[in-house]
């Protein structure tokens, strides 16, 4: 009863924190915890039920690990290897492979301080290995939660539609971006056949490379695809993420002080724009578009770098303090 007490007590945690607001990414840790603390008791129980069946259960997840992780770093490198053939060498593009050549070094460097035997080696190693299970946990917790709020269902009406802009080539808009676009049209034609007249705004500026601001070719986007043009503004100097949101906020605060809106970027972006929309206090929930698959791997783990990074007092503290202990049980 133990576990299913502590399970319940998370599960209350994530349920107020989520009506509270359901784009703090500590709602992930919370549903994560209590879903374990459910499995566990749930294991419990079936011991009490037949020992061997609940013995049989736990070492088939204890014998599955080290090949899900095996598995996970082919799978990571093979990505790796697309990610480059498909969209180049841009450190950005390089993360899954190094992910997953990562995950074989740690393995190839542990199984050598375990023959060798030699203190410092044993040291380092365990002291990494600590700080890749907290950041590991920390990973799992941000992917759940981002399956769970990319899935929910915005049943509030809505004033304004903002879709993110993500670089053009030259003046022609990408797939990626089109993804966007289309999502953010689906939802305005929704938000219509509600009876509500929503007006959609284009956030980007000029990069390099661009030929114009990404708003403007957004714009056009939509224009073509049947979009009334005086239904949609034009954000054209934000460089980044905050100031997409920023920038936008004040257009339809001007417009409408009471404004409630829906920001609309890739899958992959959605828990990062909205902790970042929350941030910026603006009165939005963020809903995505699908992305191809091959492209998910590495924008979903520099996502979550930036997530972690923008935590990064407390989640450096805690490594910090991981290693030390490891170090200081070792001597």
């Amino acid at each position: 009863m133990l576990f299913f007490g502590v399970a319940g007590v998370f599960l209350l945690l994530f349920l107020v924190s989520f009506l509270y607001d359901r784009r703090l990414v500590r709602n992930g840790v919370y549903l994560f915890l209590a879903l374990v603390f459910l499995a566990g008791g749930l294991l419990l129980e079936l011991s009490a039920v037949s020992r061997q069946a609940a013995a049989v259960v736990l070492l088939g997840v204890l014998l599955l690990l080290p090949l899900i992780t095996l598995v996970l770093a082919g799978f990571l490198i093979v990505n790796g290897v697309t990610m480059m053939r498909r969209e180049g060498k841009r450190p950005a593009n390089l993360l899954s492979l190094a992910a997953g050549l990562g995950i074989i070094g740690i393995v190839a460097v542990k199984a050598l301080a375990n023959i060798t035997r030699w203190l410092p080696l044993q040291v380092a190693v365990e002291a990494v290995s600590d700080v890749l299970a907290y950041v590991s946990l920390l990973f799992v917790c941000f992917l759940l939660y981002s399956f769970v709020y990319g899935r929910i269902r915005h049943r509030r009406d809505v004033d304004f539609i903002v879709v993110l802009g993500s670089g053009l080539i030259g003046s022609r808009v990408p797939p990626l971006l089109a993804g966007r676009l289309d999502r953010a049209r689906a939802a305005f034609e929704a938000e219509e056949a509600k009876g509500r007249r929503p007006v959609l705004v284009t956030s980007g500026g000029q990069g390099p490379g661009e030929d114009l601001p990404e708003a403007r070719a957004m714009a056009d986007y939509l224009i073509a695809q049947g979009v009334p043009e005086d239904r949609i503004l034009v954000e054209d100097q934000s460089r980044s993420t905050e100031e997409n949101l920023r920038f936008s906020k004040a257009i339809m605060r001007e417009r409408r002080p009471d404004y409630r809106c829906l920001v609309v970027t890739n899958s992959f972006h959605v828990m990062r724009a909205a902790r970042i929309a929350r941030g910026e206090k603006v009165n939005a929930q963020v809903i995505g578009s699908r992305t191809a698959r091959y492209f998910l791997p590495s924008a979903t783990i520099r996502e979550f770098v930036a997530v972690f990074l923008a935590h990064r007092v407390v989640n450096i503290g805690v490594c910090l303090f991981l290693v030390s202990t490891s170090v200081v049980s070792a001597f």
